[in-house]
């Protein structure tokens, strides 16, 4: 039988893959309120705790009344509303862009971009690590596609120089790795693409808003933001609301306008959802204590974990991964935590790379002192099921 699914539904429940949703019962926030009651979450992505503010609900509220639910159409037909204007107006202000264009998600910017860019007699070149949406984009875009080492520019520079046939050369990496916390080496990484008339694209997505002056990312960070040709960060990370975005010269926003098909052929974004995007950013660039009060966070987590025994990667952001190896592990670790009253979900394969399952802790400007010292109490209690960390 050709579509007999189970098989293989059977064997990612026996290799303990299997994904299940938890349906919430309340806002995102420090608490997730679950059938079983509520518990405080350390895996939301939304790094300033913008996500529930009372202005960015309002001003969500107010555009829907006047705007409605949906914006009816593609920006390029009838969707397109002043707020959808007003949005883009700002995040290349925010990053220091000429434009910026919206999209409807990360994964549709990301394939948007690389598929506008790029074809058959061109070159794609990513970081080992990237996000899937980057991957599944450069594969898709039918572009030579070749992988380098994890934050490696010796072996960007190996595979850049294997490219000389290339028409155009584009490298690719995220900004801060989603599921390890560390970020780019982009000076360097600049380096070697400008060495090879390449130009570099940041996928910030883990960055945007929460690095960098006024939340301007990972480039502004590192100083190298006027070298980023191709800049992606979303909005519904540390900006707390829905979408993404991509910013960079008026020549690259004008390719993206007519030849990005998943720009051209889906419905834009709720004007109202742009509306509050606009008042969440300027929130992020306003409240400075948001990003000192997610370090403060950090580095209480860090220290108090390292105090435990605890290994931890280098990360110094808002993504703080516990590897614990095997999957089965990882799942007995989430549940021993949420038995304590913390959610953290299990990564596992393919999401990380075989042997790497994690608990990827996340932490945000809405934790308080009091919640990361709940935190390191269970993982205190939960040493056992960690070899590394036992006694």
């Amino acid at each position: 039988m050709p579509f007999d699914l189970a098989p293989a539904l059977a064997e990612r429940r026996a290799q303990h893959r299997y994904r299940q949703r938890l349906t919430q019962e309340a806002a995102v926030g420090r608490q997730a309120r679950l059938g079983d009651g509520t518990l405080l979450n350390f895996c939301s992505n939304d790094y300033l705790g913008l996500a529930s503010a009372p202005p960015v609900i309002e001003a969500l509220q107010a555009a829907a009344s006047e705007y409605g639910v949906g914006s009816g159409a593609s920006h390029l037909v009838c969707g397109h509303s002043r707020h959808h204007q007003a949005l883009e107006d700002a995040l290349a202000a925010a990053i220091g862009q000429p434009r910026a264009l919206l999209f409807s998600t990360g994964y549709m910017a990301n394939l948007g971009v690389i598929s506008a860019l790029m074809g058959a007699h061109d070159a794609v070149l990513e970081d080992r690590l990237n996000h899937a949406s980057l991957i599944d984009a450069g594969l898709a875009s039918g572009a030579r596609f070749r992988r380098y080492r994890h934050n490696d520019p010796a072996s960007l520079t190996a595979q850049l120089e294997k490219s000389g046939a290339a028409r155009r050369r584009l490298v690719v990496t995220d900004g801060i790795f989603s599921m390890d916390g560390d970020a780019a080496p982009l000076a360097a990484l600049c380096d070697a693409a400008e060495a090879h008339d390449a130009w570099v694209m940041v996928d910030d997505a883990h960055g945007f808003g929460v690095l960098g002056p006024g939340g301007a990312g990972t480039p502004a960070a590192q100083g190298v933001a006027g070298r980023i040709p191709v800049y992606m960060g979303t909005l519904g990370k540390a900006l707390g609301t829905f979408g993404a975005f991509v910013a960079g010269s008026d020549e690259l926003i004008e390719t993206l306008i007519q030849f990005a098909r998943p720009y051209i052929y889906t419905t834009a974004l709720p004007p109202a959802v742009a509306a509050a995007t606009g008042v969440s950013l300027a929130l992020m660039q306003q409240d400075s204590w948001r990003r000192d009060k997610l370090a403060a966070r950090i580095d209480q987590f860090r220290h108090g974990a390292a105090a435990l025994g605890y290994t931890l990667m280098d990360s110094a952001t808002a993504i703080q991964p516990l590897v614990v190896g095997s999957d089965a592990a990882a799942l007995a670790l989430s549940e021993r935590l949420r038995q304590h009253g913390c959610l953290i979900s299990a990564i596992r394969p393919p999401t990380v790379p075989e042997g790497t399952a994690r608990l990827r802790i996340t932490l945000s400007a809405a934790h308080e002192h009091e919640d990361v010292e709940r935190l390191l109490a269970a993982l205190a209690d939960a040493r056992d099921l960690i070899p590394e960390a036992s006694p």
